[in-house]
């Protein structure tokens, strides 16, 4: 906004309201403008009145230059906060059930941004198994992250102390699970980086056609050619096909956990093979590569006060199974699947559930609603970790090597 304010003067001073999409859609189907603690980062550790709304502080907006926002009772971002699921005006207007084919009065939850709604649709998705006997519920959530995976992906964490962490967004009171501090790291790009690195190889065509022609996706295809490389090769495990490549994701710079937007992606190991099989294995340590930087996030988080040991994964790229065994290898523990394949929407029929009155509390919705489905466990191979952990090395000289040859670029300009 400030930069709007800064750099679109003229929009600036046209704009009746400026909200997040979350909210307006709520906004939208209710005429209610409060706004969702999810959007705006609230600040505040607690809000004596539960779930009602209450204000903003005005002067940090003062502080940053954004006063104006707060005309009287016209705020342009909105007085009144709550926390996600609170139940909006009168639930639908007449003319949003007539839109969306519902009954008016239908309730409406507060919203939640979509990788939020993605944690609380699989946050208590673990199994019997899996659950630890000897830790309360509360402890119990706090040492599972969640990745969200998609083009990006998010990984998110809850505390019940207030827990900065260099590198990482957060903490956020009652952001995603209300009266629990949210820790966000996040990585730019995890599925457009795989896309990236696939469809700007020679052999990409050729996949193509072959995986049409298979009635699979390209990623299947690629699954499937790293298997028979690794049974041609007679190698101990399919990991250690990639023993000569190296790459460093930060193609859209770094997000989490060294917060560096000018780094650079790297690809150490590069031949001139243009084969599918090459390919392959461009892909396979691009998927390692980006694990690796899930592992630097979940390592350096617990190096600032959490206990991680349980991962979470939903989104499209968590359907590939490649993908997922790889991270549980490298991180070294577990990886719940939810069973339910649309944990963002999941999420969000939670927050409707909680504002209908089903249930208590957004925790309480999430035990009842959420549901394991696999658990990818890490390879007990001792080769295999001992194979990570050389590659991990690498990784993270990697970023190292890349601050030095830019220091050295600055002094040859200055």
């Amino acid at each position: 906004l400030l930069w709007v304010k800064e750099n679109l003067q003229k929009t600036w001073s046209m704009v009746y309201r400026w909200m997040d999409l979350g909210n307006w859609l709520t906004y939208r189907a209710t005429g209610d403008e409060t706004r969702s603690l999810s959007h705006m980062e609230q600040w505040r550790e607690s809000n004596p009145r539960g779930m009602e709304p209450y204000g903003t502080d005005e002067v940090f907006w003062a502080e940053i230059g954004l006063g104006d926002l707060y005309e009287g009772s016209q705020a342009k971002i909105g007085h009144s906060v709550v926390f996600p699921g609170h139940p909006l005006g009168s639930g639908l207007t007449p003319t949003s059930a007539k839109e969306l084919g519902l009954l008016p009065g239908t309730p409406v939850g507060t919203s939640l941004i979509d990788a939020h709604a993605g944690g609380v649709g699989v946050m208590e998705s673990v199994p019997e198994a899996e659950s630890k006997a000897d830790l309360s519920d509360e402890e119990a959530i706090c040492r599972r992250m969640v990745l969200v995976c998609g083009t990006s992906t998010c990984h998110m964490a809850v505390s019940k102390n207030k827990l900065f962490i260099p590198g990482v967004w957060g903490p956020f009171w009652s952001a995603m699970i209300p009266e629990y501090w949210l820790t966000e790291g996040g990585q730019s790009a995890t599925g457009a980086l795989l896309d990236y690195i696939v469809e700007n190889h020679a052999a990409a065509p050729l996949l193509a056609n072959h995986a049409a022609s298979q009635s699979v996706s390209i990623f299947e295809l690629l699954n499937k050619i790293l298997l028979s490389m690794a049974h041609e090769q007679n190698i101990p495990f399919l990991s250690a096909l990639s023993q000569d490549t190296h790459v460093l994701p930060d193609f859209h710079g770094n997000r989490s956990p060294v917060a560096d937007p000018k780094s650079k992606g790297v690809i150490c190991g590069l031949t001139l093979d243009t084969s599918e099989k090459y390919l392959a294995l461009l892909y396979l340590a691009t998927i390692q590569g980006i694990a690796y930087g899930t592992r630097h996030i979940v390592e350096h988080c617990n190096a600032h006060g959490h206990k991680i040991d349980t991962l979470l994964a939903c989104g499209g790229l968590a359907k590939n199974s490649l993908y997922i065994q790889e991270h549980a290898d490298i991180i070294g523990c577990p990886i719940i699947l939810p069973r339910e394949n649309e944990s963002v929407l999941l999420g969000a029929s939670v927050l409707g559930a909680v504002a209908a009155k089903k249930f208590s509390g957004i925790h309480d919705a999430m035990k009842s609603m959420n549901a394991a489905g696999k658990v990818v466990h890490p390879s007990s191979d001792p080769r295999v970790k001992k194979y990570h952990d050389a590659k991990y090395k690498i990784f993270r000289s990697l970023y190292e090597q890349q601050l030095s040859h830019r220091s050295t670029m600055a002094q040859a300009l200055q």
